[in-house]
């Protein structure tokens, strides 16, 4: 993994927007980003705006804001310069050239957060392979190094030049991650088929919204908490049960943001898989936050993007704790009067969830009776793994259950029961 050592840098975040666009939304974006640079471990020692008719294609920025960065940089010994949009090869290298520091852009500042959050071998595989991916198209001599760690006997052809090997070297290795998470993907199919007839339920939403914080007033487990941007990275999974005692599964996802890499959400595919395999969806919405509609509308794309936004979603407005006052509240209930409204923090209407849920699931469920005769018991290790049994009576002949089939396993349920069926 490519290895980017925080040393609590001084930095400078930039934002460039189109003349006549919204500058509340790029004054926004410029904060958020300039929230990830300190989550990463830099200190934003100045936030920069500029409005242009059309960005420059070597520096983005006009040359006159080129010169008030450098001064700003000489003067207060900044190391790195952050910019809101990607930038290119030629970019990065016109203004490190210019600035004589760093340049950094936003995909590379979250990949770099990722970097530091994966703790599992699935986490930094991913990682690693969005880093390689992100870093391929804007290879330069600076990154030369990478011969030393992959290189050895076959990494180099006759008249090559360093850069071409290193994106050969780069290639290689890409693939090599992507056969790796293959491997993993498979072995995380087998473990969601072995828990398939429990209900699952995943929590999704804009990083930073509290979502497992949620976890853990659901689930009573401690997973790690922190007022920061992307404090989840690797999918947490724990058991709840319903307020009728049926147990379920409640995934932790890891936050969108705006902007998000493509790489980082392709290479993160065995995690997401946990949102689109999911029976209902836990949208969770940071409702004191100014701008908490458009936060759902970039969640809503990405849910598209992934291919789950055909999955039912329940809408969960959590830190009601944190606006100002009831008249607000009243006002947000009124205009969205199929959503629920929480604090998780404080454990405020985590019943009233509770209870959504448990309505949200029995919509999706089959309430079967069937007999099953002392014959064919060997049937009943099927029946408790493919269905939730509420009730079982022995009789002379065997046993009356009444069972709660969900919809996806209703033709494997007819196909091995629709003869011993006597209420539907």
């Amino acid at each position: 993994m490519i290895d980017l050592t925080k040393t609590n840098e001084k930095a400078i975040a930039v934002a460039v927007n189109k003349k006549g666009g919204n500058r509340e939304k790029a004054f926004e974006f410029l904060e958020e980003l300039a929230f990830l640079a300190e989550t990463a471990g830099a200190t934003v020692i100045d936030k920069i705006y500029q409005e242009l008719e059309k960005k420059n294609n070597a520096t983005v920025i006009g040359k006159g804001k080129v010169e008030e960065i450098k001064q700003i940089i000489d003067d207060e010994e900044v190391s790195m310069v952050i910019f809101d949009d990607d930038l290119s090869a030629k970019q990065v290298r016109n203004l490190e050239k210019a600035f004589e520091v760093k340049v950094m852009d936003r995909s590379g500042i979250i990949l770099d957060i990722f970097a530091s959050r994966a703790k599992t071998n699935e986490a930094k595989t991913q990682v690693e392979l969005a880093q390689l991916q992100y870093m391929l198209p804007r290879l330069t001599r600076m990154w030369t190094h990478l011969s030393k760690q992959f290189g050895g006997i076959g990494t180099k052809g006759p008249g090559e030049t360093q850069i071409e090997t290193d994106r050969r070297i780069i290639r290689d290795r890409i693939e090599h991650l992507k056969g790796r998470l293959d491997k993993i993907d498979s072995q995380n199919i087998v473990k969601r088929k072995n828990r398939s007839a429990i209900p699952k339920f995943a929590l999704v939403g804009y990083t930073n919204t509290g979502k497992s914080t949620l976890l853990k007033a659901i689930t009573g487990s401690e997973p790690y908490i922190k007022n920061e941007l992307f404090a989840t990275l690797d999918t947490t999974t724990r058991s709840f049960e319903l307020l009728n005692g049926t147990k379920c599964l409640l995934s932790d996802t890891v936050g969108f943001i705006r902007k998000l890499p493509t790489h980082l959400i392709a290479s993160f595919r065995t995690t997401l898989a946990e949102v689109q395999e999911a029976d209902y969806l836990l949208h969770i919405v940071d409702i004191s936050h100014p701008n908490f509609e458009e936060q759902i509308q970039v969640v809503e794309e990405t849910l598209k993007s992934i291919n789950a936004d055909n999955i039912p979603r329940i809408t969960v407005f959590n830190k009601i704790d944190c606006l100002e006052n009831l008249e607000e509240l009243k006002y947000l209930q009124e205009k969205y009067t199929d959503c629920c409204f929480i604090s998780a923090k404080n454990n405020l209407n985590i019943i009233k969830l509770l209870e959504i849920l448990q309505v949200e699931y029995e919509k999706k469920v089959n309430f079967i009776q069937l007999s099953l005769p002392y014959s064919e018991m060997q049937l009943k290790g099927n029946l408790f793994k493919i269905a939730d049994v509420v009730s079982e009576e022995s009789t002379d002949f065997g046993t009356n259950y009444k069972v709660k089939v969900s919809e996806d396993q209703v033709s494997y349920f007819n196909h091995l029961f629709s003869k011993f069926v006597t209420e539907n």
